[in-house]
């Protein structure tokens, strides 16, 4: 049934209005895998314009939403019921937590069916048909259930602002029989406003954080990971520029900041880290904290948190200051408060803020550094520092978890790279599907010519362990599939590294079947000498073969899909990894946080 409101305005289809709402918001590409519940749901994409990417799985279509949302501000992925929607969970879950922006649209049985209950295959078989719906809703941030033709289009717009606006997952289910249902062509853009926004609140809190510097003697800046949902990565660069106050990131917000500028500190790992640095946070009067992410692994057991009580949180919408949060409901914009915030720094004459950087701080560490012999095997924590070398200003870097992120975390990164990994959810095996997202994203951002890409190399490189790429490998598939320019670094160091860094190093259990990782292009149908498509696969074992490998033109191109499998000593890994693995060793075994 038509809306009476709507006499005489276009009638689309039902799901031809969302797939329009999604293009407007940038959407270029959809993910997901086909289910008999959703087949009459993709026949809309190629029609609105989408690209239909084809995952290989419902939990990569997930990852790959998530890096791809990461990157654009929006994501969808379609899933069948059931037994597809169950399969992305996990990947939404992850995208909760962290913030990425995905509408997981589900491919549901017809509502006389729901209604009476019945034993439909892909179900429980007990008539709860809703149940997956009810799962669903702790992971994401709106739900929309278009049973209800008349109200479907209004929904459809408030739960898409709620996955632009919180930069969170949202589901929509959208039954068989109303895939056709005619509603109303959107005749405007949908409303984006943020709730509560009061410009003058907004004048308010920015003047207040100038208020607080002025009065302060040793301020620090934190920016956490979260702060890149924000969009106003170059207006915190010029924060930091500015005010000249000392800067640290966490490892989930690594990159934010460019790291070539004077008071740039490196990554912040607490009681693990630099002594000097920690002293420095320690000392300090005023943190202002820039989206920070607080979870056990991101800030190194608890003790990179900075003191609540000298600590103003800058949220993307609300500040908190000195552990007391707003309650008055009122928000800022985060563009036009950095712009305030500007402005007010802009008109203040600050202090020179005096600083030491310690032993460990990576540019002194890489200046320092002495390559090994080429006869001599890797080691990881001259690897890392080494690879900076082979980083350029435009990249996209992701690095999974475990040694990689650990280690990543003492690279010298050029300015005008992103860098992706996971500080809260760390399911091994999301990097890979990610990168696929990832490089996605960015080639749709090249061809827009948007501003968001301005600069990109054309690279996306990952580095993964040996243990993670076999829990998503299928999303080489995917990759070759879409004809995405990537780098995949492989860390071969025969099994789970940290787990057996936590516990039980020499158990079985930490143990994986060995893969001839470089092999994977053939089983994926990857076409060998396809000038188009380069695929280049390459082991390496020691210094000599790695400098060879990075220094070949082919290699720093990045074009095509190049797997480089490096491989390192099963007993070895970065001394950050070391130092917290014997953390959460002793955390595992009390009830406490320490």
């Amino acid at each position: 049934m038509a809306n009476p409101d709507s006499e005489g305005q276009e009638q689309i289809d039902l799901c031809e209005y969302i797939f329009k709402r999604l293009v407007q918001l940038g959407l270029g590409s959809v993910h997901g895998v086909p289910g008999d519940y959703n087949l009459t749901i993709l026949d809309y994409v190629k029609p609105a314009g989408l690209n239909w990417v084809g995952n290989a799985n419902e939990l990569n279509s997930g990852y790959a939403s998530d890096g791809y949302g990461r990157i654009k501000g929006i994501s969808a992925m379609v899933t069948s019921y059931g037994v597809g929607d169950l399969s992305a969970i996990n990947a939404i879950g992850g995208a909760y937590g962290e913030r990425a922006p995905l509408v997981h649209l589900v491919g549901t049985p017809p509502t006389a069916a729901q209604e009476a209950g019945a034993c439909l295959h892909h179900s429980l078989g007990d008539g709860r048909l809703r149940i997956f719906a009810d799962m669903n809703k702790f992971v994401t941030a709106a739900q929309a259930n278009l049973t209800d033709v008349d109200k479907a289009p209004a929904l459809v717009d408030a739960t898409l602002k709620t996955c632009v606006l919180e930069s969170r997952p949202v589901y929509i289910e959208l039954p068989t029989n109303l895939v056709h249902a005619k509603v109303p062509a959107p005749t405007s853009p949908i409303d984006l406003s943020v709730p509560g926004y009061d410009e003058e609140h907004e004048t308010k809190v920015a003047s207040s954080i100038v208020e607080a510097i002025q009065k302060s003697k040793k301020p620090m800046i934190f920016v956490g990971g979260i702060a890149a949902r924000f969009r106003v990565t170059e207006e915190i660069n010029e924060f930091v520029r500015l005010t000249g106050i000392p800067t640290v990131t966490m490892t989930f917000g690594k990159s934010i900041v460019n790291e070539s500028l004077p008071n740039y500190q490196g990554v912040y790992m607490g009681a693990i880290g630099d002594t000097v640095l920690k002293q420095q946070v320690d000392d300090a009067d005023l943190v202002l904290d820039f989206g920070p992410m607080h979870s056990d692994v991101n800030t190194f057991g608890f003790t990179a948190v900075p003191k609540a009580d000298v600590t103003i949180t800058i949220d993307q919408y609300s500040a908190k200051f000195f552990g007391k949060s707003d309650t008055s409901g009122r928000a800022y914009l985060p563009k036009s408060f950095m712009a305030k915030l500007l402005k007010g720094i802009g008109a203040t004459k600050l202090p020179e803020y005096p600083f030491n950087r310690g032993s460990t701080y990576p540019p002194h560490l890489l200046q320092n550094l002495k390559p090994s012999p080429n006869k001599e095997r890797i080691e990881h924590d001259e690897f890392w520092l080494s690879m900076s070398n082979f980083l350029r200003s435009g990249d996209v870097v992701l690095v999974e978890a475990g040694t990689a992120i650990a280690g990543a975390c003492s690279m010298v990164l050029p300015d005008n790279v992103v860098f992706i990994n996971s500080g809260l959810w760390l399911s091994i095996g999301y990097t890979l599907p990610a990168l696929q997202g990832v490089a996605l994203a960015r080639r749709e951002q090249l061809k827009e010519g948007s501003k968001e890409a301005a600069g990109f190399s054309g690279r996306s490189i990952l580095f993964i362990g040996d243990g993670s790429l076999q829990m998503s490998v299928q999303a080489i598939s995917d990759i070759i599939r879409n004809k995405l320019d990537v780098t995949i670094i492989v860390i071969n160091n025969d099994g789970y590294t940290v787990e057996r860094y936590i516990h039980g190093f020499d158990q079985s259990y930490n143990d994986i079947q060995p893969w001839r990782n470089t092999q994977a292009p053939n089983l994926f149908g990857a076409i060998i000498n396809d000038f188009d498509y380069p695929v280049e696969t390459e082991q390496v074992r020691n210094w000599g073969e790695l400098r060879s490998l990075l220094a070949r033109p082919d290699v720093k191109k990045g074009k095509g899909l190049a797997i480089i499998e490096i491989f390192m000593d099963m007993k070895d890994a970065p001394l950050p990894l070391k130092n917290f693995a014997g953390f959460m060793a002793n955390r595992n075994k009390t009830n406490g946080k320490s």
